[in-house]
């Protein structure tokens, strides 16, 4: 299969990567500063399911004969990253889409049509050095994906079964992907809030006193899912509740590091969307709300060149 990756960053180039070393053609449609990186130095990614140091194909522009794209781009770059893949969709390529949050499926609908976008998750941490570097942070590797209608005989599962499930990776294609990225959403939801408001990781927070804080971030987030007719299931829950309580932990959410780097964050499409979705169920959101009153708040110190 051919794969359209935008952007060769923190997941974009760890799955971009993986997808290469499974025998995928693979090509980067990247910013020129990016490309002349890529030809000089090749991808990059330092992790412990091993390291890759390869010469990658790159591109300026997006254009047909590709099956699938990778979208792995920040949320407020959505309508740049819809402009830049336009020409490959519009020749037939599915969208496979991996940015946190929800939301971004009813743009990329109203843009592309149901029928060419799927649903996708990526349960992976990665971060791009300064030197171009991707680098892996703890052993997480999954790719989960699915049509929006459920079919299992289309080109996902094609998708799924040339990546395969190995050491670095493993592509699973599934007929209940809208429930899936609910499940993702109440993860993230939970630690994007606690990370951010408190400024620390998870095992900070939990060796402070505030394991009781995480869980309960964890239990609303769950009820606001069910409101919306997706019930968490206790397997998840348990995962999760022993996640938000490990004391050695130094998981913290991407927007923290954001938000600690001095960069824009993601703070509507994820805590604004959960705080607009606890309203429409009347259920309380104090704290996803304080939450996003918080990151909303250092976006204006950006705004206006006052951090620190």
């Amino acid at each position: 299969m051919r794969m359209l990756v935008l952007g060769a960053g923190a997941l974009g180039g760890y799955f971009g990567g993986r997808a290469l070393e499974r025998g995928l053609d693979v090509t980067f449609l990247v910013r020129p500063g990016r490309a002349a990186a890529l030809a000089r130095d090749g991808l990059r990614v330092r992790s412990s399911f091993g390291d890759i140091d390869r010469p990658v194909a790159t591109t300026a522009t997006a254009g047909p004969g590709f099956d699938v794209v990778l979208l792995s781009c920040k949320a407020y770059d959505l309508d740049s990253a819809i402009s830049a893949i336009r020409p490959a969709v519009e020749a037939g390529a599915c969208v496979l889409p991996i940015l946190n949050g929800i939301a971004h499926i009813a743009t990329l609908n109203a843009a592309f049509g149901a029928g060419r976008i799927w649903g996708g998750l990526a349960k992976c941490a990665a971060t791009l050095e300064p030197d171009g570097t991707v680098r892996h942070l703890n052993d997480w590797h999954w790719l989960t994906f699915g049509q929006q209608d459920g079919a299992m005989d289309g080109r996902a599962a094609e998708l799924a079964k040339a990546l395969g499930s190995a050491p670095g990776l493993v592509a699973q294609a599934v007929p209940d992907i809208q429930r899936r990225m609910w499940e993702k959403l109440v993860h993230l939801g939970t630690v994007a809030a606690g990370t951010v408001l408190m400024r620390a990781s998870v095992g900070e927070i939990s060796r402070a006193g505030g394991t009781p804080f995480l869980l309960s971030l964890l239990e609303g987030n769950a009820a606001i899912a069910a409101a919306h007719g997706h019930v968490m299931d206790e397997a998840f829950l348990a995962t999760y509740r022993a996640l938000f309580s490990d004391a050695g932990s130094a998981y913290t959410a991407s927007m923290l590091r954001d938000l600690e780097a001095g960069g824009r964050t993601e703070a509507d499409h994820i805590l604004g969307f959960l705080c607009d979705a606890a309203r429409a169920a009347n259920i309380s959101g104090d704290l996803l709300q304080l939450a996003h009153l918080h990151a909303k708040a250092y976006d204006q110190r950006r705004e206006a060149g006052r951090l620190p």
